[in-house]
């Protein structure tokens, strides 16, 4: 039978490298993350949510306990090629470069990760269109897009290169209700259609009414 384990974590605990010995943000936290899901994350300020998508991401290997990525612990991986590769990331401020066009931007992503693609202008269309744009809207700049289509970019961005795991830091913290529900809808279609593992930090109840699971800081 096939393992859906993506991502684990074993009694994983967390201090700053200044904090006192016994002054942990993240303590002995058992998650385990599976592909085809949703997972919200969510947690009063200071209860290390980011912290968390930092160990979950790389950034960050000074931790207790273990993360296993497809079974294999974190730190033994290319770090750099585990972020542009392996996972995508979605940020609440979309972190696209203004100057660029949409497309460009996913292009840019393509480009940093090397990802054996033959056409990229035609793939960075085929990956607007599967998050709700436009080919009319490739070649506009960033800037020109409403919150809700920057987003739309930053997510096809992040799917540039085909990863199982995406990670959303407040993924529709400066969205609208309506434009925060279309937004849910493409992560939520990712994970059922395409079977990626959705993890989002977030404050909003209606983002944690659509996850699968919900785990608490």
């Amino acid at each position: 039978m096939e393992n859906n384990n993506i991502l684990t974590m074993e009694h994983v605990s967390y201090r700053y490298k200044d904090a006192k010995q016994n002054e942990y943000v993240l303590t002995d936290l058992n998650f385990t993350f599976q592909k085809g899901l949703v997972y919200a994350i969510k947690g009063k300020s200071g209860s290390g949510k980011t912290t968390l998508l930092s160990l979950l991401s790389g950034l960050e290997t000074d931790y207790e306990g273990n993360i296993y990525f497809r079974e294999r612990e974190l730190r033994q991986f290319d770090l750099d090629r585990y972020r542009s590769r392996d996972i995508g990331i979605v940020f609440q401020s979309y972190n696209l470069l203004p100057h660029l066009s949409a497309a460009e931007n996913i292009i840019l992503s393509m480009n940093v990760s090397q990802y054996p693609i033959p056409d990229k202008k035609e793939k960075a269309v085929e990956l607007m269109k599967r998050v709700g744009l436009s080919e009319d809207q490739k070649d506009r700049r960033v800037l020109k897009l409403s919150g809700g289509e920057q987003q739309r970019v930053a997510i096809a961005r992040s799917l540039s290169y085909e990863p199982k795991l995406i990670l959303a830091d407040e993924p529709t913290g400066n969205l609208d209700k309506e434009t925060e529900r279309e937004i849910m809808d493409i992560l939520v279609d990712l994970a059922k259609q395409e079977q990626k593992c959705i993890i989002i930090v977030t404050h909003s109840d209606p983002v944690c009414k659509r996850a699968d699971i919900v785990y608490q800081l």
